[in-house]
């Protein structure tokens, strides 16, 4: 019984190490596409429809947006490599989010760290 639960156990964990390149891959195109988002577009194409209100779901509503403030709440001043860290992102994603927050008045930044707009 133990040999086929050891046959099983490194099925299983062969398996695992060959699926691991395609999760690599699938995080690392996802955020070159996340990145891409925008590029090559006027400032007025990406941020308006044509009737003139904003396209997609309201800016600072996303995950990263949450994750960021949630961070900066808990921990005041964070630099945006420290609030990387704590999402367990590349610093480089939060170059348009957290000054999208700043824009919108959640965030603020004071030197190189980010606080909670009025904190």
């Amino acid at each position: 019984m133990s040999d086929f639960l050891d046959d099983k156990k490194n099925e299983i964990k062969s398996r695992l190490e060959e699926l691991r390149g395609y999760v690599e891959e699938h995080e690392r195109l996802q955020a070159a596409l996340d990145a891409l988002d925008g590029v090559n577009r006027t400032p007025a194409a990406r941020t308006q429809s044509a009737g003139g209100a904003r396209r997609g779901r309201p800016r600072g509503t996303g995950t990263r947006a949450q994750e960021a403030i949630e961070a900066v709440t808990k921990e005041p001043g964070l630099t945006a490599g420290e609030i990387a860290e704590r999402m367990g992102i590349n610093q480089n994603y939060l170059y348009r989010v957290l000054p999208a927050l700043e824009q919108d008045g959640k965030l603020e930044k004071r030197g190189r760290g980010w606080y909670l707009t009025g904190s």
